[in-house]
């Protein structure tokens, strides 16, 4: 009795808001991937600690908290997630725009397509990875990228724009038809894969896919500032894309979880300024029609358990320190075994070198006076990891098999990255997602639909509601 009160209860509320809500122009949505409360203050502590503006998407005016659990597990993954945030069900993990049964489900994305408005789906990670495929793909499994990538096509959405399309002409799969960029040219998409080709996209070349980087993922923004980001894509999206129609456009920082899998906090942090500054675009273009643009920030899980505290800084914070770490760890993991693989009887003196230069370590001084400066301890701890390190390239040169060496996670990298985060006050419980709540927060027409304790499914059903109007 209890079940059918509340589900009558819903449905009326549900009816309401469709009744109540305003039609809307311009519908954004930004999908922070592992972003959640933490990631979110981390990187306004670190700003304030640097005397800079604050996260813009931490001002919205409408905030909700936002359950992020897929049908089957406490902890979600990127799919059920984002199938939950696209297309308003709960999934179980591993399934992309599909119910429980393998039924396919209809996205956001799709509805504002019928509704008459142009759709641009951008991320910074490949694009047909697990949360821009929610928006239009349909599997039981994230990992068959080639059958995403089919239906990317498929979907005929106007603007795709991100990393490459992984496994596009996959020899292995079942379903091989071809490779998909040829598919999607005879499909009438024009395809543009450098900086100065994605520069000259105009309205006139129809449907398009930009991709930003040939080799998979785009670059962070730590290692490679200047690149091209997600914020340029954004600003060609929406060029290419307003008409009289208006656009629905998503956008996804899928590298914030990456960096968060590896507990490094500082690349975390400048990925999500990075996406930050792609919300901005938004907020500026919402500033020339504010009565027509909604603007809704979201994640689709916590990644790593980040907490903004460790024991062995007790009350005190030092974010700036951050500022120090030069590139990902994923840089400096490739940076250790490109100098290990090169010179075998490489020494620590070697690798000291290559942290000073990553973490800005120093291995002599007072540790008191400046925190940068190693202990004992320290430093006899990042030693012992080098050792470790070398002993797993002898071992996989040994046996003939130097490439499960590469594949090995460094042990220099994970000490080192551990040490710079408790120096900063920073710690991690978890090398994978939790089940922590994330954040939504919105401006703009409808914006007050996006408060209170939700669940990521009402994401995608106030969404279809503004976009049916």
């Amino acid at each position: 009795m209890k079940r059918l009160f509340w589900a009558v209860l819903l449905l009326s509320l549900s009816a309401a808001f469709a009744q109540q809500c305003k039609s809307v122009k311009y519908v954004f949505l930004f999908i922070g991937d592992g972003m959640s409360i933490p990631q979110r203050m981390a990187a306004d502590a670190y700003l304030k600690s640097l005397d800079k503006p604050l996260l813009e998407i931490n001002k919205m005016p409408c905030q909700a908290l936002t359950k992020t659990n897929s049908a089957d597990h406490l902890i979600t993954d990127s799919a059920a997630s984002g199938t939950a945030i696209a297309c308003g069900k709960k999934v179980p993990n591993h399934y992309v725009g599909v119910d429980a049964e393998g039924k396919p489900l209809t996205s956001m994305a799709v509805v504002a397509k019928r509704a008459g408005k142009k759709v641009g789906i951008i991320t910074s990670v490949t694009l047909n990875h697990a949360t821009p495929a929610a928006f239009y793909a349909h599997t039981t499994n994230r990992s068959d990228y080639y059958k995403i990538g089919l239906d990317l096509v498929a979907s005929q959405f106007d603007f795709f724009a991100g990393g490459a399309i992984n496994k596009h002409d996959d020899k292995k799969s079942k379903i091989y038809r071809g490779d998909i960029l040829d598919i999607a040219r005879e499909s009438g998409y024009k395809i543009f894969d450098t900086p100065e080709g994605i520069e000259s996209i105009t309205k006139a070349d129809g449907k398009t896919i930009a991709i930003a980087s040939k080799n998979g993922a785009m670059p962070y923004a730590i290692d490679e500032p200047n690149s091209l980001r997600i914020s340029n894509l954004l600003e060609k999206a929406i060029e290419v894309l307003d008409g009289d129609e208006g656009f629905f456009i998503m956008v996804e920082g899928g590298k914030i979880d990456w960096m968060c899998h590896s507990n490094d906090a500082a690349t975390t942090i400048r990925e999500v300024i990075d996406f930050n500054n792609a919300v901005k675009v938004a907020m500026d273009f919402a500033k020339k029609s504010p009565d027509q643009t909604l603007i809704v920030v979201t994640g689709d899980h916590e990644t790593g358990g980040l907490t903004l505290g460790f024991a062995g800084t007790g009350y005190e914070s030092y974010m700036y320190l951050l500022k120090n770490q030069t590139c990902s760890v994923g840089e400096f993991e490739s940076r250790v075994k490109k100098l290990i693989t090169t010179n075998p009887d490489a020494s620590f003196e070697d690798a000291k070198k290559i942290l000073s230069q990553s973490f800005s370590f120093k291995f002599d001084g007072d540790a008191k006076a400046d925190r940068l400066v190693l202990g004992a301890a320290e430093i006899k701890t990042l030693k012992d990891a080098f050792s470790r390190e070398k002993d797993f390239f002898l071992k996989a040169k040994k046996s003939g098999k130097k490439e499960a060496y590469e594949r090995e996670k460094s042990p220099l990298a994970i000490s080192a990255i551990r040490c710079f985060n408790n120096k900063a006050g920073i710690a991690w419980t978890s090398n994978a997602h939790t089940a922590l709540p994330v954040l939504t927060t919105a401006q703009g027409v409808n914006a007050e639909a996006f408060s209170g304790m939700i669940q990521n499914t009402d994401i995608a059903a106030k969404m279809k509601k503004i976009l049916e109007k």
